[in-house]
């Protein structure tokens, strides 16, 4: 399938939704009312501004994350950024540099982390997975040296940050689907050779989208540092299986070339649900690892039957002409 074809193929099907992401509406609807039925508590106000204050940081990176996988790639190394840019706008905040400037400084650092991704898939040729996997290791190991392990304190009472990622979802919307960047994200997934033939600078492309990645992910390091007060060593850990997980049960296309952003919505939701719900009912962390864990693997069996399921319906529609 040439890039022209799979562009429009993605048009059709952003219509409607399809079979997959109404299972998952189904489910998490079942899973809202099973929460509910067993503690009360979880249906009040308080509660559900939670659950909304819990996505926002899932939801910011799940804006770049869904423009990483969708080029075929992944950013295992989205919450050691958040971390990063946590520690680091608390150190500077706390050093009585102003905030605006710290705050361009933050969003540097997370570019250049972007940019080093994208340097080593580029030039190396390394592959995403082990690329990320790498930065991820390395930021967070760069943490504790740098702290010790012990958390920043000394935030400017002053600095409020908004902490709801509806604006960004608007952003991303437009530029995967209404801009020339977004149709070119979508042919490289698709098919990165006739993308290339095309005229799609690939690269340059794919820069682009791991250094707005990074950028997201040290805004939503500025979110969770606003919001625990402190820059704490152990944030965003973790955070990367929530994201992708999310992106993946959005309907993103774990092979790339597929999806769409507003579906993404759903999946940030779902997982926001979930978390919300095992905390309220006391279940421990290492539990809720386990539950997020199979999660996953679900959403990545999804994608791959919904593709076969595609494939197939395709072949008997041309058969039948």
């Amino acid at each position: 399938m040439n890039v022209a074809n799979r562009i429009e193929l993605e048009r059709k099907r952003g219509g409607s939704i399809d079979w997959s992401s109404a299972g998952i509406l189904i489910i998490l609807a079942l899973m809202v009312l099973l929460f509910g039925m067993i503690n009360p508590k979880f249906f009040t106000p308080k509660n559900v501004g939670n659950v909304l204050r819990q996505i926002s940081i899932v939801g910011i990176c799940a804006v770049g994350m869904t423009a990483v996988i969708l080029t075929g790639g992944i950013d295992l190394s989205v919450g050691s950024v958040i971390g990063v840019t946590a520690v680091a706008g608390a150190m500077l905040m706390s050093s009585d540099f102003p905030i605006p400037v710290a705050v361009a400084m933050v969003l540097a650092i997370g570019g250049l982390a972007g940019a080093f991704n994208a340097f080593c898939v580029n030039v190396f040729g390394i592959p995403p997975l082990i690329t990320t996997l790498g930065t991820m290791t390395a930021l967070r190991g760069l943490i504790y040296v740098i702290t010790g392990g012990r958390s920043v304190y000394g935030i400017p009472a002053g600095f409020k940050i908004i902490g709801q990622g509806d604006l960004l979802f608007i952003i991303g919307y437009v530029a995967l689907n209404k801009t020339i960047f977004g149709r070119r994200i979508y042919g490289i997934g698709g098919n990165i050779e006739a993308a290339r033939l095309s005229g799609i600078k690939v690269k340059l492309e794919l820069a682009k989208v791991y250094v707005c990645a990074g950028v997201l992910s040290a805004i939503a390091g500025l979110v969770l540092m606003s919001k625990v007060n402190s820059g704490q060593p152990s944030a965003g850990d973790g955070y990367e299986m929530d994201i992708i997980t999310a992106v993946v049960l959005g309907g993103v296309s774990v092979s790339g070339g597929e999806g769409k952003l507003l579906k993404v919505i759903i999946g940030v939701v779902f997982m926001g649900v979930l978390a919300n719900g095992m905390m309220m009912l006391n279940i421990g962390e290492y539990q809720q690892r386990l539950v997020k864990g199979l999660v996953l693997i679900f959403a990545v069996a999804l994608d791959i039957a919904s593709k076969r399921f595609n494939d197939t319906r395709g072949k008997k529609i041309k058969a039948s002409r």
